[in-house]
């Protein structure tokens, strides 16, 4: 069988510089290898790569028509999987070599990890349209001439959703773990259990599905929603049932990810409560229902907040020991993930500061704060924990009470508590809001669901672990969170996801030096293509700029426009129409019409249109005047 392969007489093709995240070395050549519609394979070992073989030829069947088949004994192969021999100390667990050229595509590593990474670059490799679901007709499947040596910088790379607060299917989950893998994540972490709703089967405890799983439908301000009346229908939500657990877990295995499920306790426990109301320190917990969104908590403000409704778990009642270790058993059981995640944050305690049983137990351990009872509790969880074979992660507050350093922090405060955890020697995972939150809005709140922060892509990008008193080994990896409270669809989790995860996946696995905001950008357009090929929503926020209000001399509003790309124009209007680039072009501060009602703006590049048009009310941009 004879291969293809192209010489080209122009600069390479966009492709090779396209791929997320960033290798850590890359060496281009002039020309392509072009796929042969029957692909053979070697393997150095076919049943430990038959996880790797059987995810690429399910990938590239559907839009290419290319069969996926084992070379026969000394048959010409047009691809070569090797695991070495001896190991590459170079590459890791994770790491692989590639190399294009024309006599075929050779990936090389020393684990199947490894292997399925370096396929995740060739199919980026690939034309955008190997991300159709469809097949292509007379398409060409070519690949250019490349050489690439990769691993990544952190062990632990990961993405967390939220399907509590809005419940997303099996296969949406399934849908967002594939596009996860894509960009070389390996970790999936799941949040279960909240306020709002309790998804996953636990058969000692029937009614956390049966009771704990259903809400009122709202849409609209998660937070503001009106009253829920008595007969309201509590049919919103769903769970997962412990098979549909089990075929989660194991499609995540299949692409190499591992899944870390969380159960929020003891605060954010609303859902629970409402099914067992013996889990609570509150006699009125019997009429306590799942939240479907309205207010149970309020923030007065200065990091302080109280429960409205007692959503907290009783550290005062052995019930919820044995509550705990039945949950977290069949929880234990269900996913080989070595750690499991149990919440912690935000626990508000001014319901179990009036609890004679808490105050009880509060003189007999000697505790003199109720904050402090929680430190109780988490040591308690934690040998729960360790009785299921299983180390404790939670968030960062639990590391205020005292666990052991055999428990993982995620940090997702202040960076001075994950230092401190680290240099105590805590396994700490890094997930500042100011970085990696990602349901903060993308651009204005005028295009965007209403959230109390943003988060533009510029700032996800710049974000670096190695910093704020923390030093290089101490972190395991970093992670970036999606929580849904003002996500109610799926394509709303994909519009929130990307392009911010490509800025994480490239921070979790580049090298430092290797990141470049311009050239991020340029493989984000590029990988917009491929997302359009594939049918998965994003954002476009990139293309939309700020808007700054500031006063002249006399009192007249003057706008400011911050784009956050530097090469892209701004037209705007005042009368209401929509601009195109024959209106007036933003170059400096515009003073703002008198009798102006808003603002439109809409960006160009190349005289061209890209993103979206801005439309912003004047009465908004009153608001926000700030004098010089």
């Amino acid at each position: 069988m004879k291969f293809r392969y192209l010489l080209l007489l122009v600069p390479l093709c966009s492709f090779a510089q396209s791929i997320i995240p960033e290798p850590v070395e890359m060496t281009t050549r002039r020309g392509r290898f072009t796929l042969p519609k029957v692909l053979t394979f070697t393997a150095t070992d076919a049943n430990r790569c038959q996880p790797v073989t059987a995810y690429l030829k399910d990938f590239i069947v559907r839009p290419t028509g290319i069969v996926l088949r084992l070379a026969a004994p000394k048959e010409k192969a047009a691809l070569h999987f090797i695991l070495n021999k001896e190991t590459d100390r170079l590459l890791g667990d994770e790491g692989y070599r590639l190399a294009v050229n024309s006599g075929g595509i050779f990936i090389r590593a020393n684990t199947e990890k490894g292997l399925f990474y370096g396929v995740q670059t060739v199919l980026q490799l690939l034309p955008k349209d190997i991300e159709r679901t469809d097949r292509l007709r007379n398409g060409r499947w070519s690949v250019p001439f490349v050489t690439i040596t990769d691993y990544p910088r952190f062990a632990y790379r990961g993405l967390m959703l939220d399907v509590a607060r809005h419940f997303f299917t099996k296969a949406e989950v399934m849908d967002y773990i594939d596009r996860m893998a894509r960009y070389k994540f390996n970790t999936f972490h799941w949040h279960l259990a909240d306020d709002e709703g309790w998804r996953v089967e636990i058969k000692s405890y029937p009614k956390l599905t049966s009771v704990g799983a259903w809400n009122v439908k709202r849409e609209g301000h998660f937070g503001d929603f009106s009253p829920i009346g008595a007969d309201e229908p509590r049919d919103n939500g769903g769970f997962y049932t412990q098979d549909d657990i089990r075929e989660v877990v194991a499609y995540a295995k299949s692409r190499f990810i591992d899944i870390l499920p969380e159960i929020d306790m003891p605060g954010h426990s609303l859902a629970a409560i409402a099914s067992y109301p013996e889990l609570s320190c509150t006699p009125e917990a019997v009429n306590y229902r799942v939240s479907s969104g309205e207010p149970i908590m309020s923030w007065p403000g200065g990091g302080h907040f109280e429960a409205i409704y007692d959503n907290m778990l009783c550290p005062a009642n052995e019930k919820v020991y044995a509550f705990a270790d039945a949950v977290l058993g069949e929880i234990a059981a269900l996913f080989p993930y070595p750690y499991l995640h149990v919440g912690g944050d935000e626990c508000a305690t001014n319901f179990w500061a009036k609890n004679p049983q808490v105050q009880e137990l509060m003189q007999r351990e000697g505790i003199t704060e109720v904050a402090k009872v929680q430190a109780y509790f988490e040591k308690r969880i934690e040998q729960i924990v360790a009785s299921k074979g299983k180390r404790m992660i939670g968030w960062d507050e639990i590391y205020e009470t005292g666990v052991s350093p055999s428990t993982a922090i995620m940090n997702w405060r202040k960076p001075a508590f994950g230092a401190a955890a680290a240099a105590e020697g805590h396994e700490v995972v890094l997930c500042p809001t100011g970085y990696s939150y990602l349901d903060y809005m993308q651009a204005d709140v005028t295009v965007e669901p209403r959230v109390y922060a943003g988060l533009r892509l510029k700032k996800t990008y710049a974000f670096e672990p190695i910093a704020d008193g923390i030093k290089e080994g101490q972190v395991k990896g970093i992670q970036a969170n999606l929580w849904t409270e003002q996500v109610f669809r799926f394509r709303q989790a994909q519009y929130m996801t990307w392009p911010r995860a490509f800025a994480v996946s490239e921070t979790a696995w580049s090298q430092p030096k290797s990141k470049n905001w311009k050239r991020f950008v340029d493989k984000v357009e590029q990988q917009f293509r491929r997302l359009d090929a594939a049918s998965v929503r994003y954002a476009p926020s990139l293309y939309d700029p700020d808007f700054r209000v500031t006063t002249d001399d006399k009192g007249r509003m003057l706008l400011s426009l911050i784009p956050e790309l530097d090469d892209l124009d701004l037209y705007y209007s005042f009368d209401n129409s929509e601009p195109d680039n024959y209106y007036p072009k933003y170059t400096g501060p515009i003073l703002v019409p008198i009798d102006a009602t808003q603002v439109k703006v809409r960006a160009y590049r190349d005289g061209k249109p890209i993103g979206r048009m801005n439309v912003m009310p004047v009465e908004v941009l009153r608001k926000r005047v700030k004098v010089k």
